[in-house]
């Protein structure tokens, strides 16, 4: 596996996420110093650059030439990387902590530390939103598979059907400690959520789908003194082709998992401080890690 790093502009404060474009090895980071950026990752070069007020503590994108961050000041804003625009598309009453994009319904979705899980209509383009689930906590986490969203909100996963969004479909409390992130995937039908004490959890969104293959395991235990430290899971990323993922801890230890047979694969060279952030690209042959004030992309 080959690694290297990203040059152009890197950032100067720690990277809050990493994104591959849905078809390109376009590489779009947001980060603490306030700014967006997007690499072209087989290069290594910066394409875009926009700055703003607010520390950025998610992005996603929309499309090859559109994307949108979330921020500390409750804002949700659109970049157009051709023009150079950015203009404000929603609002939060409290930092927005995780967001995604749903190309199947054109809604945005934003998780909040306002314990609010909002929904903009990109087709409406206003800041008021379309719709609003309220939880007893901050919403860590999300992610969107197919027409079903999963939030992460304490220990709790919370599913529901975009098509229905008066109450979840279901809820699971998989590990013991709060939810720090959370990913899913179309091809499992179900998500894989890290915790702060260092477990993974496994588990579907259809209960008759592999329902055996279902579990949680601390998976970066750090041995001291005949006990473990507990390192917290902050980021972990799925494999678009296989059944891997790789999670990655506030140690600086990125390493791959076989979600079958619960088997490491492999463990990449440590990194120097947490690894804050990762990402494959659409087929599966880069990985990109964003360990805290700067980022690499690892050849598959």
């Amino acid at each position: 596996m080959a690694r290297r790093s990203l040059t152009g502009g890197a950032t100067a404060g720690a990277a809050s996420r990493v994104r591959f474009a849905p078809t390109s090895d376009n590489l779009l980071v947001s980060s603490w110093d306030s700014g967006l950026r997007l690499y072209d990752a087989d290069v290594g070069t910066l394409r875009f650059k926009a700055e703003s007020e607010a520390a950025l503590l998610d992005c996603c994108f929309e499309d090859e030439s559109t994307a949108f961050t979330c921020g500390s000041d409750g804002s949700v804003r659109r970049y157009d990387f051709c023009s150079g625009s950015q203009d404000t598309v929603g609002l939060h009453d409290d930092a927005v902590a995780c967001i995604e994009y749903s190309e199947i319904t054109g809604q945005i979705v934003t998780g909040s530390l306002d314990k609010k899980l909002q929904f903009w209509d990109t087709k409406i383009r206003s800041v008021s939103p379309s719709g609003t689930i309220i939880f007893g906590s901050d919403v860590a986490s999300l992610s969107i598979c197919g027409m079903h969203i999963s939030a992460a909100v304490s220990r709790n996963v919370y599913f529901y059907d975009m098509r229905n969004l008066t109450e979840p479909v279901k809820a699971k409390c998989p590990v013991e400690h709060h939810i720090r992130c959370l990913e899913s995937s179309p091809e499992w039908n179900g998500y894989v959520a890290g915790s702060v004490d260092g477990v993974v959890a496994l588990s579907y969104i259809d209960d008759a789908t592999d329902e055996d293959l279902g579990y949680a395991f601390r998976c970066h235990p750090k041995s001291t003194n005949g006990g473990f430290d507990l390192v917290p899971i902050n980021c972990i990323t799925i494999h678009p082709c296989n059944k891997t993922f790789v999670t990655g801890d506030d140690g600086g230890c990125a390493i791959a998992w076989n979600a079958r047979s619960k088997k490491k694969l492999v463990e990449l060279p440590s990194y120097s401080g947490s690894v804050a952030s990762m990402a494959y690209n659409h087929n599966g042959q880069l990985l990109a890690v964003a360990p805290n004030c700067y980022h690499e992309a690892d050849k598959m």
